[in-house]
């Protein structure tokens, strides 16, 4: 139902636009202020548990967004999902992290962490456009079974998984978390590392909204070329994953990316007709930056938080995000008015 359930819920359901507006926020919301609490979760009860819930709750959600035929039912249902995603969140990179940990192929992570989300961007265009060929062809109910079809496999997924055991993993390298001079801990070091890859990358995440929003809600957008862009923009992403399989490790470049991305940014506000283009540019190096950030963080993170922290990175992106595409709305009102 990816890109079509939007019109689902108001030709079908026939759910008030602002109203489908407000419950999805809400469903934001949740996820920021359930983000880490549920990293802390994956890192005290298991990631492999973690991914259960988060796949059995996506289930849950799915179903009532099918059923739901109320405000206060289409509501639940966005905070299942919300719930589910933030219970996924971290889980997911941290367990991957740690069983390339353990089988010893560590500096392997970036590639494979690259790769898949590579294919997951560009399964996700390949769902879109199946969605839309589904509702057309057999209608909503066959989409929906599919979707709740999708969502199923992916909890018994998450059943099969394996997670390494607690403590097979040693972070300490020998190393004092402090020296005796006084000089800042290791865990400092560390906290100030994760900080400066989560904060350039939540800007360039929060800027690729912003070009996004920019390039759908300009005078001359239309439904084709919207869902157009919404597949380019995909596909983008996907195209920078696969870069970051091919890329360097990280060590510090991202910062170039960020200047690069600001750049680029700077295309839509200056000239709108660039708003496409430059929400096209962004998504590449965003998809290129998530894998390379994916990497350094679990590199950085010690082995009893490394969901918190990747879903820390997450948090601190849906923040960015909501910002900016709030002073994109605000900016694109103001030069409507003038």
């Amino acid at each position: 139902m990816h890109g079509v359930y939007l019109l689902w819920l108001v030709q079908e359901r026939g759910f008030a636009p602002a109203l489908i507006a407000s419950i999805l926020a809400a469903g934001d919301v949740c996820v920021f202020a359930l983000e880490v609490p549920t990293g802390w979760f994956a890192d005290r009860f298991g990631y492999r548990l973690s991914l259960m819930i988060g796949s059995a709750l996506q289930v849950c959600g799915m179903v009532a967004f099918w059923q739901a035929a109320a405000a206060p039912e289409l509501l639940l249902a966005s905070l299942l999902v919300a719930a589910g995603d933030t219970f996924r969140s971290g889980a997911d990179q941290a367990l991957f992290y740690r069983t390339c940990a353990v089988l010893g192929v560590e500096a392997e992570f970036q590639t494979r962490q690259a790769r898949t989300d590579a294919a997951g961007h560009a399964s996700l265009v390949g769902l879109l456009l199946l969605g839309g060929a589904i509702v057309g062809v057999a209608g909503y109910t066959a989409a929906w079974l599919l979707e709740v079809g999708l969502c199923s496999a992916g909890f018994v997924l998450a059943c099969l998984m394996v997670e390494p055991p607690a403590g097979a993993l040693d972070d300490s390298n020998g190393e004092p978390e402090d020296d005796q001079r006084g000089r800042p801990s290791r865990a400092a070091s560390r906290v100030w590392t994760i900080a400066s890859l989560i904060v350039p990358t939540a800007f360039l995440d929060g800027a690729a909204g912003a070009a996004a929003f920019l390039a759908q809600t300009s005078d001359d957008a239309s439904l084709a070329g919207v869902t157009g862009l919404v597949a380019a923009i995909t596909l983008a992403e996907a195209a920078g994953a696969w870069l970051a399989a091919r890329a360097w490790r990280n060590d510090g470049r991202q910062f170039g990316l960020l200047a690069c991305g600001a750049a680029v940014l700077a295309v839509p506000l200056l000239f709108v007709a660039g708003a496409a283009i430059a929400a096209v540019a962004l998504a590449v190096v965003l998809g290129l930056i998530l894998p390379l950030r994916a990497a350094a963080l679990q590199g950085a993170a010690s082995d009893g938080v490394r969901a918190r922290i990747a879903s820390l990175a997450s948090a601190c992106d849906m923040a960015c995000s909501t910002l900016m595409l709030l002073a994109a709305g605000a900016w694109s009102t103001r030069r409507r008015t003038r």
